[in-house]
């Protein structure tokens, strides 16, 4: 990558001379390794202060082809990190293109430092027609509900301050996305003084908040007294030392564990205490396993009182006693519900919750001795990776995933997405980095985007990505693969086809049972075919090699060793998977 781009007849460093270098400076001061962006005139100043004053390094300037991608990219990237990158939108069309990405990043919980530019405000500096087409008075007012902090510095002065600013905003506990705009007339502002820029590391983020001492007392005579607990660990951090207390502590507490396929892997799941697989929503025996708990013990866990609505509409008499450790509330301002319906809590600690974990493993260990795991059968509850019955004639989407555990045996994958239909019940996830999770505000598009950047991420790990994709998620994101071309970020992107918007086609069967109307007309306005789409065509048309469709698995194993190889010398791979249209479980819908 570092040989990709590179300016000619550089300036010598540390020359500033116009406003928009001290923008590039305050990401380079800030450690940013990597910026995104697909370019526009409106920040045609801050473009050139990173290629002509920076270098194009430290951060090196990413090429998107799309603004959903320039976002995903950088949401990816945090998956992996905790970290934020930048990415730059051009003005309020760039923006808005990129909002739906901005919008998953926030739901995701994930650092990103976006910025962007409008104007230039001044009126006398517009150019007719296009510079005001291209201002907005509030430009932060089309993000600001889904988005921590936004600013519209007017000064250099002001560009260093609302850049330190959102940088230790990013990065505090709980995480999400911020934004700063420049006017396109202060990036093209000569500068006639030198601008201080302070040593960021004074403004650096606090550590994330912890729980009090009663507190993590009271928690540990909970779960002494408790005789069935059950740990719910919802967002967690990639931090290997967090995921070994993480364990340590379900272990001396005997407690049964569930994890959720929306967040990203934050527990061994094929550990003998993970009671069931991960999923999307309650199987039968999870439910069982909630409603017998005397303890529920939540480490973030997103839409708690939904996981209890599963069990009963009255949420409130839950019979076990509930403990919510969150920060996430500090980020709830009514205008999205991703905040999530109201649980019930007996003691609610506003804390980081892999701190309230450091904190409590050592009480907990004094308090009494290591515990018997009453309700484990000592094994885990994965099941053995065994293809469905006519898989060699067709694929189910299971498939994809039991080929995925069989190929990768003792080997250490990253998987960068599943789709919907990612049963969860084989492929056991054994680290922190085995899975980033979920794409956050559910909007299509991002899979392709954010696994290229978890590939930027991990480029030098020697770990293969793997991306497991819709196909409508990939045909609305496909030219994202071609940032993955160019800067030969490798990953094995394998699209599972089912030719159909299958999750609507469940949705319209709901309401056709609900109206008394034929559920066979579900498909109408639904299926993706005649004619069907050349995925491994698009995919080609980016620069990544592709085969495929693939139609059953002995052809599917096959096209993922083929594609392992390619990774593995540094290059992305797409295989187009025609799979049978279904889910190993099936969403929930309204009315059922």
């Amino acid at each position: 990558m570092k040989e990709l781009e590179r300016p000619v007849n550089q300036l010598a460093p540390n020359d500033m001379g116009w406003a928009s270098d001290v923008a590039a400076e305050m990401l380079r001061k800030l450690n940013i390794k990597y910026v995104s962006l697909n370019p526009g005139a409106s920040y045609r100043g801050f473009h050139d202060s990173l290629v002509n004053y920076l270098g194009n390094g430290t951060p090196q300037m990413l090429l998107c082809l799309h603004e959903d991608h320039v976002v995903a990219i950088a949401h990816g990237y945090a998956k992996v990190t905790d970290e934020p990158m930048a990415c730059v939108l051009h003005s309020n069309v760039g923006l808005m293109h990129g909002l739906m990405a901005l919008f998953n990043a926030w739901c995701d919980r994930m650092p990103i430092l976006a910025m962007g530019a409008t104007g230039p405000v001044a009126a006398d500096k517009r150019r007719p027609w296009i510079d005001w087409i291209h201002t907005a008075k509030d430009q932060g007012a089309l993000l600001r509900n889904y988005t921590k902090w936004d600013d519209e510095p007017r000064s250099p002065d002001a560009i260093v301050e609302g850049m330190l600013k959102a940088y230790q905003m990013t990065t505090t506990a709980p995480r999400a996305p911020v934004y700063v705009c420049l006017d396109a007339g202060l990036q093209e502002t000569k500068l006639d003084r030198s601008v201080n820029i302070p040593d960021p590391s004074r403004f650096r983020s606090a550590a994330a908040p912890s729980a009090s001492e009663a507190q993590i007392g009271e928690l540990a005579d909970l779960i002494a007294g408790a005789k069935k607990p059950l740990f719910l660990f919802g967002r967690g951090s990639r931090k290997q030392d967090d995921w070994d207390r993480r364990v340590t502590l379900v272990e001396h507490a005997g407690a049964a564990v569930l994890t959720s396929i929306r967040e990203r892997s934050v527990f061994p799941t094929d550990h003998p205490q993970h009671a069931v697989p991960p999923s999307y929503w309650l199987s039968a025996k999870a439910k069982d396993l909630v409603k017998d708990s005397d303890l529920i013990v939540s480490f973030d866990w997103v839409d708690l009182n939904g996981t209890l609505l599963q069990i009963s509409r009255k949420t409130a008499e839950t019979a076990a006693k509930v403990v919510h450790v969150s920060l996430d509330q500090a980020l709830h301002n009514g205008w999205s519900m991703d905040y999530f319906s109201l649980p019930p809590a007996d003691l609610l600690v506003n804390a980081d919750p892999d701190v309230v974990v450091a904190q409590l493993l050592p009480v907990v260990q004094k308090k009494f001795g290591k515990r018997p795991a009453s309700r484990s059968a000592g094994k885990s509850s994965l099941a053995p990776a065994e293809y469905s019955a006519n898989s060699a004639k067709e694929i189910m989407p299971r498939d994809v995933e039991v080929a995925l555990q069989k190929i990768r045996g003792s080997r250490k994958f990253s998987l960068a997405h599943t789709t919907i239909g990612w049963a969860g019940d084989v492929y056991a996830f054994r680290d922190p980095l085995d899975f980033l999770g979920h794409d956050g505000g559910a909007g299509l598009a991002a899979g392709p985007g954010i696994t290229v950047g978890v590939s930027l991420a991990m480029k030098d790990s020697g770990r293969p990505v793997v991306s497991v994709l819709g196909d409508g998620d990939f045909m609305q994101g496909v030219s994202a693969l071609w940032t993955a071309a160019h800067y030969s970020l490798p990953a094995l992107y394998i699209v599972s086809n089912n030719r159909s918007n299958f999750n609507d086609e469940l949705h319209q069967e709901a309401v056709a049972k609900v109206r008394s109307r034929p559920v066979e007309n579900r498909w109408s306005g639904q299926r993706i075919d005649h004619p069907q789409l050349d995925f491994a065509g698009l995919a080609r048309a980016q620069g990544v090699e592709a085969e495929g469709p693939v139609k059953n698995v002995q052809d599917l194993e096959a096209a993922i060793l083929r594609g392992l190889k390619i990774v593995e010398q540094g290059r992305p791979y797409l295989i187009d998977a025609h799979v049978v249209p279904g889910y190993a479980t099936p969403p929930l819908a309204r009315g059922e």
